[in-house]
């Protein structure tokens, strides 16, 4: 039995949901989020709540029950509230600007790293170096902070590099020069 999976999905007003077979479609003040789920899994809508049911005792049938109830309840926030993660430059001259749809990032390359951001996806840079991306598809905003860290993942000796802001590095000792000489 699925913990997760069990739990019924409130609706809130100003969000509709049509469902279509194995397709279910939500529209909110965001915008509309679409997904195909699996067809072991029925969705069904109780009044103010969306209510997922397996088709099967199986072990994967109740893994997919908790996962799809998870990936719905994540569109119905989305088109409500919306998502955010934040991430951090930092290093002696690493410098991130957003324009438009464009992130240029100087972190320590020869050139400055073009990062464009899919459609969905708004940016948002402060003066300490906090890149602040928002999206309604929870999943296309993780995807893109990803992305983004992986263009100069966080070093372990100073730090360098972009991480997420409520990332810890951990910290390696460097080697001591003055200590080895005999």
């Amino acid at each position: 039995m699925s913990r997760i999976g069990k739990q019924p999905i409130p609706v809130p007003g100003g969000v509709k949901v049509e469902i279509h077979g194995t397709h279910i479609k939500v529209t909110g003040g965001n915008g509309t989020l679409e997904r195909d789920i699996r067809p072991e899994i029925e969705i069904s809508l109780n009044g103010s709540e969306l209510v997922c049911t397996p088709k099967g005792t199986s072990k994967r049938v109740m893994a997919f029950w908790g996962m799809t109830r998870s990936l719905v309840n994540n569109m119905v926030l989305g088109v409500q509230k919306g998502f955010e993660k934040k991430l951090l430059v930092e290093g002696v001259g690493y410098r991130a600007k957003a324009s438009g749809s464009t992130l240029t990032l100087n972190v320590g390359y020869s050139n400055p790293v073009e990062f464009v951001l899919p459609k969905d996806i708004a940016i948002t840079v402060d003066k300490d170096n906090t890149i602040t991306l928002t999206g309604m598809d929870k999943e296309l905003v993780g995807m893109t902070a990803a992305q983004i860290r992986q263009i100069r993942k966080p070093e372990p000796y100073k730090g360098k590099g972009i991480r997420y802001i409520d990332e810890h590095i951990v910290r390696k000792v460097g080697k001591s020069g003055a200590a080895v000489a005999a």
